[in-house]
């Protein structure tokens, strides 16, 4: 115990960035009084991540913050964040963020031995002082030193520029543009920060994906994958694939598919909460007809179900489901029931995992439908559609969020294997198939596998009706 609190008094001080998922990676923040890079291409996000470091630290954690630019006017700088829901010129009134623009022109920039940044340190100074900052942007590192190539007076300068913050107190982020072999243009930065950060924004196959990923940071531990970002309406948000693991609670509660055929099969108590369900068949079986009655089942209750379809909008699925008996206009309109349709190929699959993680947090489901997940290998490989899928059904799970999948076999293939290898991890298992018998064709159901519980190993006719899904013995169905 008390080995524990020495080295909990020795740890590095941070500053949480208020950013979703990036303090989890970064296990806690950035680091507390002393500069951070930030790294990447035109367009990655440097200046919006450096910018909400800022508005967060002010906002959410009583720390002022000053933004020194060296490329956009203050007005500039305000305009172009303005659409993440950041009022700056509200802060700067409120005394909580100071914004200065040094206009640095090569032109005018002699190089000579003697040249320092006695003139900077004193503009920092300033605006340090202006608002009481703990925090500081300095955007970008380029356009102060990218007329020089002198690399010994470049070092010095910049070790004395570090210096100078750390000597400060302020919690400094300093953005740079990527160079073509090293982080940065200059390939020094890194070697004199505390803390780098590389982003990235990739175009693979057409299909655009934003990563991050910390490529040091001194004195602490910290994730070192590559980790998807999205920018939205709400800012920066980071997922952290790393952080999931098999630790999370079950629960002993069932709860009902909404057919009661399938939960008198089910030891007759339907599925358990938080597992993860996946129904698979070939086109035309119905399955899209047993998760909506999941997910209408689910509202009946008076829990949330948010439904993500990927072949259909939330108005033909509505009007479709409405032909066998299972309104759910009813339930979107009561706001329990969340319909989300998009196109697989419309984000990196990483990038849906993203949306998929806001979605959660912000409508609190108790269950979610995924409608088909097959539909992931048509913009990425087999291999990283059951990764993505992987870690969705284990972020699920960790939050006690019973999840419904179905997932369309192809012709041709064996009726108990799925294109993305996913069955392994699925707590229960359904299929759905043709069969036929002379010269009729019907449907069955029966359930492959349901961990925990005992199951029927019958074969059910599956018919779908006007007062929606049945499921017939053949003592039935001889009847």
């Amino acid at each position: 115990m008390k080995m524990e609190r020495h080295a909990h008094a020795r740890a590095l001080p941070k500053a949480p960035t208020g950013i979703e998922g990036l303090d989890e990676i970064t296990g806690g923040g950035l680091p507390k009084g002393r500069p951070t890079l930030i790294c990447g291409g035109p367009g990655c996000g440097k200046t919006l991540l450096a910018c909400e470091f800022l508005v967060r630290g002010a906002t959410q954690f009583d720390e002022p913050g000053a933004f020194i630019s060296f490329e956009e006017t203050g007005e500039e700088l305000a305009q172009n964040v303005r659409s993440l829901g950041f009022d700056l010129d509200a802060l700067i009134e409120d005394k909580k963020l100071a914004i200065d623009y040094v206009r640095v022109e090569r032109a005018e920039i002699a190089e000579s031995g003697e040249y320092d940044l006695e003139g900077l340190f004193l503009r920092l100074g300033l605006a340090i002082d202006s608002v009481g900052a703990k925090r500081i942007v300095l955007d970008t590192i380029e356009s102060l030193f990218g007329g020089f190539t002198n690399e010994a007076l470049l070092r010095s300068e910049l070790r004395r520029l570090f210096r100078y913050l750390k000597d400060r107190g302020v919690t400094a982020l300093i953005t740079g543009e990527r160079g073509e072999r090293t982080f940065t243009r200059q390939g020094l930065e890194e070697y004199v920060s505390d803390c780098v950060i590389l982003l990235d924004h990739r175009v693979i196959d057409q299909v655009s994906t934003r990563r991050l990923r910390i490529v040091k940071y001194r004195g602490t531990t910290h994730g070192t994958n590559e980790y998807p970002f999205l920018i939205d309406e709400a800012g920066f948000s980071v997922l952290p694939l790393s952080g999931l693991q098999l630790d999370h609670a079950v629960s002993d509660e069932r709860v009902s598919s909404g057919i009661p055929g399938l939960d008198e099969m089910l030891d007759g108590k339907g599925y358990y909460r938080g597992s993860s369900i996946l129904v698979s068949g070939t086109a035309g079986t119905g399955k899209t007809s047993v998760a909506t009655h999941f997910a209408h089942e689910t509202a009946r209750r008076g829990e949330r179900c948010l439904y993500l379809a990927f072949e259909e909008s939330p108005h033909q699925l509505m009007r479709n489901m409405r032909s066998i008996g299972v309104d759910l206009e009813p339930f979107v309109k009561k706001g329990l029931l969340r319909i989300h349709s998009s196109r697989p190929t419309l984000h990196g699959l990483e990038m849906h995992l993203v949306q998929i993680h806001k979605m959660v947090a912000e409508f609190e489901p108790a269950a979610v439908v995924v409608d088909p997940v097959s539909n992931f290998i048509d913009s990425s490989s087999a291999i990283d559609a059951q990764a993505m899928l992987m870690r969705l059904i284990d972020f699920l799970k960790g939050k006690q969020i019973t999840a419904l999948l179905t997932h369309l076999t192809s012709g041709g293939r064996a009726a108990e294997a799925t294109d993305i290898g996913v069955s392994s991890i699925i707590d229960t298992w359904l299929l759905v198939r043709d069969v036929e018998t002379g010269d009729e064709r019907t449907r069955g159901l029966y359930v492959l596998k349901s961990r925990g519980m005992p199951h029927s190993k019958q074969i059910r006719e599956f018919v779908i009706t006007s007062r929606g899904v049945q499921l017939n013995t053949m003592k039935d169905r001889k009847k």
